[in-house]
């Protein structure tokens, strides 16, 4: 019997319900698709600047902690260990924090966009 797997029963969640907002945007031809992605965008807009901060931070203090614990290794096993995790944790929050201020540039852009989409246009992608 295959063990339960939380990940995958919150990602399968999490797919469903957009499905149906998905569907529900798809089936009400009345509602402009403004009308629905402004919420969204609004959202999301006033989101970055504090997750850009709060990643940040939490990234300048866990480089923070495995300094120390690099500084703090006798072994040579613990030292080569405790510096690949300090370049994989340098490494991967430098990639969060880029990808969120691309994000943050390309909000403008992916507003005007959808703003000059119609609601067929939407309907006939997510058709296919």
């Amino acid at each position: 019997m295959r063990k339960f797997n939380e990940k995958r029963v919150f990602a399968a969640a999490a797919m469903m319900m957009l499905l149906a907002v998905v569907m529900s945007v798809s089936v009400s031809a009345d509602a402009s698709i403004n009308d629905v992605v402004r919420p969204i965008v609004e959202f999301l807009d006033s989101l970055m600047t504090p997750l850009l901060l709060i990643v940040g931070s939490l990234g300048a203090l866990y480089c923070v902690f495995l300094g120390i614990k690099f500084a703090k290794a006798e072994e040579p096993q613990d030292r080569e260990k405790a510096k690949s995790h300090l370049k994989n944790a340098v490494i991967g929050f430098v990639l969060i924090f880029v990808l969120m201020l691309v994000l943050k540039l390309l909000m403008p852009v992916m507003i005007d966009w959808v703003k000059n989409t119609e609601l067929e246009t939407v309907a006939t992608i997510l058709r296919f």
